[in-house]
């Protein structure tokens, strides 16, 4: 399994041409302004990320507060 996902991975010399392609397309100058548009989409991506995740987080805290009180609820009702 390991070995088949190695296979797609680029190697020194693939890197290389992909780098040498780069900088053929958008020259020098505009590599700089691709990096930070790419470093700022990866941040919201992180942001978006992490918020759907606290997101999900508290609706699971909620729902087990919930199924708690139900369950107490359900008990006292049996006492009585």
């Amino acid at each position: 399994m390991e070995n088949s996902i190695m296979l797609f991975l680029p190697s020194g010399a693939e890197l290389f041409i992909i780098v040498f392609v780069i900088l053929l397309l958008f020259g020098g100058r505009k590599i700089p302004e691709l990096m930070r548009g790419l470093g700022k989409g990866i941040r919201e991506f992180n942001s978006a990320r992490s918020t759907i995740e606290s997101e999900i987080k508290e609706g699971m805290r909620e729902a087990d507060r919930k199924s708690l009180e139900e369950k107490q609820k359900l008990e006292e009702k049996k006492e009585e």
